[in-house]
């Protein structure tokens, strides 16, 4: 069971109250929280801020959803952001803006390459039982219990992170922030055997040194994860009376506001008195005009046509893992029969051999058609890409001939596999033993992967240079 847990949880569009303390949690350093999220750090020198839960989880297992954003000027930005279940509340320290010898876990999402390995930007995972100090020199590689290399900064749209502690089990996936799609989540690591506190604060901290970015947390949801078969408890028997009569009072305060603005405002629009729910086309005609600008649209299709070549390249991996799945069976089939020959078996020479070229057959068939699969849906994300482009644009024609090289392309790994075929064929002749043929090169297939990585990153190049 799953079920959402408010107190431990923040998001906008009404983030703060008046008073600019957020609901349940408290800040500390340079946060600045507002109405649409948490500015854990500016893009300032030397700057530490955290959020914290006021009050502890009182549950085993959790999963939490984290969006932020980490934006800066500087090719290389620093320090990075950590979010954290500790048992105690690591307000302010030196880990990320949060407090050494935690008892707990944190997740880091290290921006500057301290120890000069070249893997940062990365997302590393660190237990610590409240005695360990935090290996800075080296970004905690010493301590890590599991991570990826991620590049999280300046990303078209939030990140987005769904860590669960489930079983003594931790799972942490990772959004890069490359697409609109908000459950296009990667697997970035995962610690077994894992004992956490069975109550703890959930809190996200942030840092910068001598570089700096903007730490910008748009929500943090946190669930409760029940096993099957344990019925979790009802939300109305975890609220104290106290907390139901100022939650009720709020609601009346804020239902009177309410009131009192539809008042105002049906006494300054008297023409749409008593027709709620309509307004004047002037009021929509100047909201299309400042929601969205013809450079906003392009750059919108933009980013649909990459999200489209994403998902299509996806495809494509996954494709050319089953073709090489069929090679590989069709190199272990004809090794296992040099195999038996080699071993002497007369009487079932006739009868394997022609077994084992239809084989051969069928497979290369199978690897014929599922290249012209790959080639149809290649063709298809370029004409998707093609018709994001604004028809005005001045660059037009210089991407229709750069998708029409990568066409090209591929036209020659199709001719190289389909020569690859044709040489492999048996013959119309009567069947003879078949000699051990040469393994499959890869030298296409890295051909294949070299291409559509080049034109990839020039094309996104291309993209950001205009």
């Amino acid at each position: 069971h799953r079920r959402f847990e408010y107190k431990y949880s923040f998001k906008g569009p009404h983030l703060v109250q008046a008073d600019g303390t957020v609901p349940f949690w408290v800040h500390t350093g340079n946060a600045i929280p507002s109405a649409d999220q948490i500015r854990i750090t500016t893009s300032l020198k030397s700057q530490k801020g955290s959020v914290w839960t006021k009050n502890k989880s009182i549950f085993e297992y959790w999963e939490v959803e984290v969006t932020f954003r980490v934006t800066g000027r500087g090719r290389v930005g620093a320090d990075g952001l950590a979010i954290w279940f500790t048992e105690e509340q690591g307000l302010e320290g030196p880990v990320f803006g949060a407090a050494d010898k935690w008892n707990g876990v944190g997740i880091f999402f290290d921006s500057f390459d301290n120890d000069g390995k070249k893997n940062n930007p990365g997302v590393i995972v660190v237990g610590n039982n409240g005695k360990l100090l935090y290996d800075h020199q080296n970004d905690g590689s010493t301590q890590a219990l599991a991570s990826c290399q991620r590049d999280f900064r300046n990303k078209p749209y939030p990140v987005r992170v769904k860590i669960m502690y489930y079983q003594k089990t931790l799972t942490v996936l990772i959004n890069n922030g490359f697409t609109p799609d908000k459950e296009d989540y990667e697997f970035c690591a995962k610690v077994e055997d894992m004992v956490l506190p069975s109550q703890g604060y959930f809190g996200i901290s942030a840092a910068t040194g001598g570089l700096a970015d903007d730490h910008d947390v748009l929500s943090f949801l946190t669930f409760q994860l029940t096993e099957p078969g344990k019925e979790a408890p009802t939300p109305d028997a975890e609220i104290p009376q106290k907390d139901k009569e100022k939650y009720q009072e709020e609601f009346e305060h804020f239902q009177q506001e309410l009131d009192k603005k539809k008042e105002e405002f049906q006494r300054e629009h008297p023409d749409v008195q008593g027709q709620p729910g309509k307004i004047p086309c002037a009021f929509f005609l100047a909201a299309d005009d400042v929601f969205e600008t013809v450079s906003d649209r392009e750059l919108r299709q933009i980013f649909e046509g990459q999200n489209r070549i994403h998902l299509e390249i996806k495809q494509l991996n996954r494709q050319l893992d089953m073709i090489l799945d069929e090679q590989r069976k069709y190199v272990s089939a004809v090794t296992e029969e040099i195999a038996k020959r080699g071993a002497g078996f007369p009487g079932q020479q006739g009868q394997v051999s022609q077994q084992e070229i239809e084989t051969v057959v069928k497979t290369q068939e199978e690897v014929i058609r599922q290249v012209k699969e790959i080639r149809s849906s290649v063709a298809d994300a370029l004409r998707s890409i093609s018709g994001a482009q604004h028809p005005g644009s001045a660059g037009v024609y210089e991407t229709t001939q750069h998708f029409n090289d990568i066409k090209e392309h591929l036209h020659v790994v199709k001719r190289d596999i389909e020569h690859l075929v044709q040489r492999n064929m048996p013959s119309s002749e009567k069947p003879k033993c078949p000699e051990l043929p040469p393994f499959p090169s890869c030298l296409s297939t890295m051909h294949f992967f070299i291409f559509v990585a080049v034109q990839t990153v020039l094309f996104i190049g291309y993209v950001m240079y205009r």
